[in-house]
């Protein structure tokens, strides 16, 4: 496929004039009609992972090797704990689960916190089929397509500092609320994602641009709205759970997700914007696991 790329974009001139250049061109041009599945999904990925300048160089080393093996293998586990609970466990309904959940080792409840896997293990537990499709739903179609072109490591890292900082943001702004849910991490992808949209906007089609970012602003809206409502305006408790999860997993992806994101084939350590929010995030950290031993009110 890199041979091909490269006398598509870049035909080499050969000896013979011009007629055997307006060949080449008709050839380039068949070439352009007859890209298989294969590069047409890549040359897709590139122009909405990617700014322009970088797209070739995206294409000359683009492979499914390894696969997007995170985002895929954490779907699944999430969707197996689902299952788990709205099958084996006895429910009253499976549409939206109630006290297998909430009585779950998994899901990071307050009083609970001394059990420090809670504060990752909630990502796994779902509070219904809607809850589950939406994070399922919003992480594969953004997080496949950013790991084919970023790798699984990048990705993990932003997913769990989008988990850990969403349940650690919670404890803090919002400290006697259950937590459930993957939001923290798929909010986590967005925000890296719309921070590379935002500040790459010259080097994008306008349009297309335009449409990326506001997407993004709709669906972080429609959720946030949502999440507001099952907070403070539903007479069910059992949907009170922490919205402010979404929120502290949007500011890790606009900072750490950022990072990764915008920096394609970039050593990181060399880059100070890489430190700034490591160390940034790492001082929020240290703040948050404080305020949980010394001053939270739970």
């Amino acid at each position: 496929m890199d041979a091909d790329i490269e006398e598509q974009d870049f035909p080499v001139e050969r000896d013979g004039g011009q007629e055997e250049d307006t060949e080449g061109d008709g050839d380039n041009e068949d070439q352009k009609k007859t890209l298989g599945c294969y590069e047409r999904f890549h040359r897709a990925i590139s122009k909405w992972m990617l700014p322009e300048h970088l797209h070739e160089q995206y294409l000359e080393r683009a492979n499914c090797c390894p696969p997007p093996i995170f985002i895929i293998l954490i779907s699944l586990a999430e969707l197996g704990v689902f299952i788990y609970y709205a099958v084996w466990k006895p429910q009253k309904q499976w549409v939206t689960l109630d006290q297998g959940i909430w009585n779950s080792p998994l899901t990071y409840k307050a009083n609970k916190r001394q059990e420090a896997w809670r504060f990752f293990s909630y990502m796994f537990v779902h509070a219904g089929v809607q809850h589950i499709l939406g994070n399922l739903l919003m992480q594969l179609l953004l997080g496949i397509p950013l790991e084919l072109v970023h790798k699984g490591f990048e990705v993990g890292m932003v997913y769990m500092s989008g988990v850990l900082a969403g349940s650690l943001a919670s404890s803090i702004f919002d400290p006697l609320s259950a937590l459930v849910g993957a939001s923290g991490g798929v909010y986590a992808l967005m925000g890296g994602y719309f921070m590379n949209a935002v500040v790459n906007f010259r080097e994008m089609i306008p349009l297309l641009g335009i449409f990326r970012i506001g997407v993004i602003v709709i669906i972080v809206g429609t959720d946030i709205g949502f999440a507001l409502y099952r907070r403070f305006l539903t007479d069910n408790a059992g949907l009170k759970v922490s919205f402010v999860a979404h929120i502290g997993g949007g500011v890790a992806g606009m900072t750490i997700g950022y990072v990764f994101f915008s920096a394609y084939n970039q050593k990181l350590l060399k880059d100070p914007r890489f430190w700034l929010c490591i160390i940034g995030y790492i001082v929020f950290i240290l703040f948050a696991v404080v305020f949980n031993i010394f001053l939270s009110p739970a």
